[in-house]
C-alpha cells in the first residue's frame, strides 16, 4: 500500500509526510475536462466541415458518439490499470510485437500530421503577407520545410518553456478567435443578412451522393484523437469511477462546441464552392471583418492562429518520438543510430530522420495540382496510421478484461465489450472509407489517390515497423535509462 500505511515512529513519519504531501494533491474533474479540451480541440478542422453547412452538426456528433466516447472511457480503464501508455496496454493485452506496432503508429502519424498542420500555418501566413500565396504549393512546401526544421533545431536544444506557449494556445489561438468569429456571425445574421449555406431543417443531414460524399467524416476521427493521452490523469481524481465520466462528457461538449460553432460561422460567410480546406478560417475572418470594416484585424487573427499552431507543434514534436525511443532502448526495436541522444539528452537523430521524410512530403504540396487536395490526402494518411493504433487498443482492452479481471483498476469502463466493439467497428470503417476518393478530389485520378493513401498508410504504418522488428538485434538493446533531460523536450 502507500506510505500512509507505515506505522508512525520517531521523526521518520514527519519527514515522510512532508515528501508525501504533493502526491496527495488531486485535480478536479472540471480541470481535467479543460485539459482534455485544450489538447483535442482547435479551429483548424473547421473549414473541412463548413462545406456541409448545417449538416456539420450531424457529421460531428456521429464520430463523437461512436469514436470519441468509446476511446475516452476505454483508455481511462487502461491508463488506470497499466502505466506505460499504449505500448504497455497492447503488449500486455496482445503481444510485444503488436505493442511496438501500436507505439510506432502513434509516432508515425506525426510524420504526416506536421505537414498538414504546417500546411494550415502556410495558408494562414499567406493571408497576413499576400492572400494569393494561399493557393501556391511552392509557398506551402517552403513554409513546411523552414518551420519544421526550425522546430527540430529548437527541440534538439532541449529548450524549456515551450509548453507554456502551447498551453495558452487554447485561449490565444482557439477560444478568442472562435468566440469572435461566432459572435460576429450571429450579429451578421441578426442584421438580416442571408447565410451562404442554408440553415433550415431540410439541410440537417448531408446529401447522399454515394460513399464519396461522406468521406470527409474520416477526418473527424483524427480531430477527436488523443484522448488516450489524457487518460493517464485518471489517478489524479478523487473518485475516478464517478468523476472521469463527468469530465469526459464535459470535455466532449466543449470540444463539440469548438468544432461545430466556428464551422457553422464559416458556412454563413463563405460559400462551399469557394472554401479552401487549408485557408477557410482566414477566408471567413476576411469576409467577416470586411462586412464590419475591420479588415485591419485579419493579420492579427492570422498571427494568433499561427502562434497557437507553432506552440503545439513545438510541444509535441519530440513527444511521440520520445515514447518510441524509450521502448526501443529497452527492447532493441530501433538501430543504435536512431537511439542516440545529443548532449541535451534529446533524440536528435530520430527528429532529423523524421524531418528528412517530412521534407519529402512537403514536396507533395508543390507537385500535387491543388493545395487542398494535398492537404486532404495527407490528412487521410495521418488518420489511417493512427487508426491502426486504436484498433489494437480496443482489442487489447477486451483481452485484458478477460485475462486479468482482478487486476486493480482505478476506473472500470461500463459495458467495456460493447464500447470496444463500437469503437473497433467505427475505426475499421473509417480506415476503409479513407481509401475512397472524396468528392472534393474533383477530377483527380482516383487510382492515384488510392495508391498514395495506401502507400502512405500501409507502408509507413505496417511495412516499416515490420522491417525494424525483423532486423532487430540483441546488441540494439540499451536498457539503461536515458538522461533526465529527455523529459524536458
Amino acid at each position: 500500500m502507500s506510505a500512509a500505511d507505515v506505522p508512525v515512529s520517531g521523526s521518520v513519519p514527519v519527514e515522510r509526510a512532508r515528501t508525501r504531501a504533493p502526491a496527495a494533491a488531486y485535480i478536479s474533474w472540471v480541470a481535467l475536462a479543460l485539459m482534455t479540451t485544450s489538447s483535442v480541440a482547435s479551429l483548424r478542422p473547421a473549414p473541412t466541415m463548413a462545406v456541409y453547412g448545417l449538416a456539420a452538426v450531424f457529421l460531428y456528433l456521429v464520430p463523437a458518439i461512436i469514436f470519441l466516447l468509446p476511446t475516452s472511457l476505454v483508455s481511462a480503464e487502461l491508463a488506470s490499470g497499466w502505466e506505460g501508455g499504449v505500448y504497455k496496454w497492447v503488449s500486455e493485452g496482445i503481444s510485444k510485437p503488436m505493442g511496438f506496432l501500436a507505439v510506432w503508429c502513434q509516432f508515425a502519424m506525426t510524420i504526416f500530421y506536421y505537414p498538414t498542420l504546417l500546411g494550415f500555418v502556410a495558408s494562414t501566413l499567406a493571408y497576413v503577407i499576400n492572400p494569393e500565396l494561399a493557393s501556391s504549393g511552392v509557398w506551402t512546401a517552403l513554409v513546411i520545410v523552414v518551420v519544421y526544421w526550425t522546430g527540430v533545431w529548437v527541440s534538439s536544444r532541449g529548450t524549456k518553456g515551450i509548453a507554456g506557449l502551447a498551453s495558452g494556445g487554447l485561449i490565444i489561438g482557439t477560444l478568442i478567435p472562435g468566440v469572435l468569429l461566432v459572435t460576429l456571425g450571429i450579429v451578421f445574421l441578426g442584421q438580416g443578412n442571408e447565410s451562404a449555406a442554408p440553415m433550415d431543417a431540410g439541410h440537417l443531414l448531408p446529401e447522399w451522393a454515394g460513399l464519396a460524399s461522406l468521406v470527409l467524416i474520416v477526418n473527424n476521427f483524427l480531430s477527436y484523437s488523443g484522448m488516450e493521452m489524457n487518460a493517464v490523469h485518471v489517478g489524479s481524481l478523487k473518485n475516478p469511477s464517478r468523476e472521469f465520466p463527468r469530465s469526459m462528457f464535459l470535455a466532449m461538449g466543449l470540444v463539440l462546441l469548438i468544432f461545430i460553432l466556428p464551422a457553422l460561422a464559416i458556412s454563413w460567410f463563405v460559400p462551399a464552392e469557394q472554401l479552401s480546406l487549408t485557408a477557410g478560417i482566414m477566408q471567413a475572418f476576411e469576409a467577416v471583418f470586411a462586412e464590419f470594416g475591420w479588415q485591419w484585424l485579419t493579420p492579427i487573427i492570422g498571427i494568433m492562429l499561427v502562434a497557437a499552431s507553432l506552440g503545439g507543434m513545438l510541444t509535441w514534436l519530440a513527444g511521440p518520438s520520445k515514447g518510441l525511443l524509450l521502448i526501443s532502448r529497452q527492447e532493441g526495436y530501433l538501430p543504435p543510430f536512431l537511439q542516440k541522444l545529443n548532449k541535451n539528452g534529446v533524440q536528435q537523430n530520430i527528429l532529423v530522420t523524421q524531418g528528412a521524410i517530412t521534407t519529402v512530403i512537403a514536396l507533395g504540396y508543390a507537385l500535387i495540382p491543388t493545395v487542398s487536395s494535398a492537404y486532404w490526402i495527407f490528412s487521410v494518411i495521418t488518420t489511417q496510421v493512427y487508426l491502426i493504433m486504436y484498433l489494437l487498443m480496443f482489442v487489447a482492452a477486451v483481452r485484458l478484461r478477460r485475462s486479468h479481471p482482478d487486476h486493480p483498476r482505478g476506473y472500470r469502463a461500463p459495458i467495456l465489450g460493447s464500447l470496444c466493439g463500437v469503437g473497433f467497428a467505427a475505426s475499421l470503417a473509417a480506415l476503409l472509407v479513407g481509401f475512397i476518393p472524396p468528392s472534393q478530389f474533383g477530377e483527380g485520378n482516383g487510382g492515384v489517390y488510392v495508391f498514395i493513401v495506401a502507400g502512405g498508410a500501409l507502408g509507413l504504418g505496417l511495412l516499416v515497423p515490420f522491417l525494424f522488428y525483423r532486423m532487430r538485434k540483441p546488441s540494439w538493446r540499451q536498457p539503461e535509462e536515458p538522461r533526465e533531460e529527455v523529459s524536458q523536450s
